[in-house]
C-alpha cells in the first residue's frame, strides 16, 4: 500500500510512505526541494544534520538528497560569462536554496510526489533564463526513483548542469567498497589524477575525488558493516561521479552529476535545451539489505 501524508510543521512536510516494503521518503518543498530521510526497511539511508538543518536555514543543508542546478560544483570566482554580460553564481547554484511548488502526487503505482521549480526575477539576476524545472520522487519497495524535466521558456538554447549531492549514512567508513565505471579520478585539493581501485584512504581529513571517465551508468557501494548493497543508475545525461566525505562524520556521498565543475564557462558535457523544448534525466537508487 502506497500512502502520501503531509505534516503541518513550520512548513509542510510530506512523507510517501510503502508500508508492505516499510519504506518512506521526507521531502521539504520549500527547503529546495530536498528529501531528508529515505528509508528501507524502516531502516534509515541517509545522514541528516538536523541542528544544521533546524536551527539555521540560511545555512548550507549538510544531509538528505540537496538538488544542485543550474551548475554542479564551483566556478571560478563565482563568475562566468554569456555574451559581452557577467553573472555569478554561487557553489551548486540556487535549486537547493529556493522554494519549490508541489504540483502533483499519486500512490496508485508507487508513491510518487512532482515539485517545481520556475524562474523568477531573482534567479534570471543570476542565470539569465526562464524555465520550469520538475523533479518527480518515487519509492517502490527499496527502489528511490528520481524522475526531472527541464523545460527552456527562453527564447535562446538554455545551458545548464544538474545533479544530486545525496549524503549516505556510514558507520563505519572502512568498511566500504566501491564499484564506480571509471579508472581514476582527479582530486579537487590538488587537481592530481590518481587509479582507482575501488577503495579511498579514509585517514585524510577530506576526500574531493571527481570521476570524469565515466564509462557506465551504474556504481555500486557495499558496506558490509551494514549488510548493504547501495546501487545507482543514472541516465546516460550524467558524465561525471563526484565522491566526498570529511573526517569524523558518519556520511559519505557519491554525487551523479551531469558536467564537472566550471563546465558552465568550458563547455565540458553541458546540457543545452532549445527554446520551447524539455530534456528528461532519471536517477535511481536502490538499496538491498543482504
Amino acid at each position: 500500500m502506497f500512502t502520501i501524508t503531509k505534516q503541518s510543521q513550520s512548513e509542510p512536510v510530506y512523507v510517501l510512505n510503502d508500508t508492505q516494503s516499510q519504506s518512506s521518503l521526507t521531502i521539504y518543498p520549500d527547503r529546495g526541494g530536498i528529501a531528508t530521510s529515505w528509508k528501507v526497511n524502516d531502516r534509515e539511508l541517509m545522514y541528516l544534520d538536523a541542528g544544521r538543518f533546524n536551527d539555521d536555514p540560511s545555512l548550507s543543508v549538510r544531509g538528505g538528497f540537496p538538488i544542485l542546478f543550474p551548475i554542479c560544483g564551483n566556478l571560478p570566482d563565482n563568475a562566468y560569462s554569456i555574451g559581452d554580460k557577467q553573472y555569478s553564481l554561487k557553489q551548486h547554484g540556487f535549486g537547493r536554496e529556493l522554494p519549490w511548488t508541489v504540483t502533483h502526487q499519486s500512490t496508485t503505482t508507487d508513491a510518487n510526489l512532482t515539485v517545481t521549480l520556475e524562474s523568477n526575477d531573482a534567479t534570471r539576476a543570476v542565470y539569465p533564463f526562464d524555465f520550469s524545472v520538475s523533479f518527480t520522487y518515487r519509492i517502490s519497495g527499496g527502489e528511490l526513483t528520481i524522475d526531472q524535466t527541464y523545460t527552456n521558456k527562453s527564447s535562446t538554447p538554455m545551458p545548464f548542469s544538474s545533479g544530486l549531492h545525496p549524503y549516505f549514512l556510514a558507520p563505519d567508513k572502512n568498511s566500504l567498497t566501491f564499484e564506480i565505471p571509471s579508472t581514476s579520478y582527479t582530486e579537487k585539493q590538488t587537481g592530481e589524477t590518481h587509479a582507482f581501485v575501488g577503495k579511498f584512504d579514509f585517514s585524510q581529513a577530506e576526500i574531493d575525488a571527481a570521476f570524469t571517465t565515466i564509462t557506465g551508468t551504474v556504481a555500486t557501494v557495499k558496506d558490509a558493516s551494514q549488510n548493504l548493497t547501495l546501487t545507482m543508475t543514472s541516465s546516460e545525461n550524467y558524465r561525471t561521479i563526484v565522491f566526498w566525505t570529511v573526517e569524523d562524520k558518519n556520511f559519505y556521498c557519491l554525487e551523479p552529476w551531469t558536467a564537472p565543475r566550471n563546465s558552465l564557462n568550458t563547455g565540458t558535457d553541458l546540457l543545452h535545451v532549445a527554446p520551447g523544448e524539455t530534456l528528461s534525466t532519471k536517477v535511481t537508487f536502490a538499496a538491498k539489505f543482504n
